[in-house]
């Protein structure tokens, strides 16, 4: 065991990443898996919703997480799952608008 406080707090914390590192794999594992039984747009998105909480947790790569979602649309398109159009569809049709340009401030001389 560690005697310096520092290392017993790393210790703590490490456990508690790891707990949390589980959790999040585990719920990537089974989300996959109930695609894989049962194919329908509710499933499709848990599992994609999954995979970027892992991404963005940083347990499995950029590249992992695209092939895991690829396999995920294709299990998809071989079940004949139709996704909601209206999520794709915002996501494709979702214009950048611009903020107004704001006129640059001019200096007024004092009398």
């Amino acid at each position: 065991m560690p005697i310096i406080k520092s290392a017993k707090k790393r210790v703590r914390v490490a456990r508690k990443a790891a707990i949390r590192n589980t959790k999040v794999k585990r719920g990537l594992k089974v989300a996959i898996k109930n695609l894989g039984a049962k194919p329908s747009a509710e499933t499709h998105s848990k599992a994609q919703s999954r995979v970027d909480i892992a991404l963005k947790k940083k347990l499995i790569s950029k590249r992992k997480a695209a092939r895991l979602k690829q396999r995920a649309a294709a299990v998809s398109k071989q079940a004949n799952v139709k996704l909601s159009p209206a999520k794709t569809a915002a996501k494709k049709a979702a214009p950048k608008t611009a903020a107004p340009k704001k006129k640059p401030a001019t200096k007024t001389k004092k009398a």
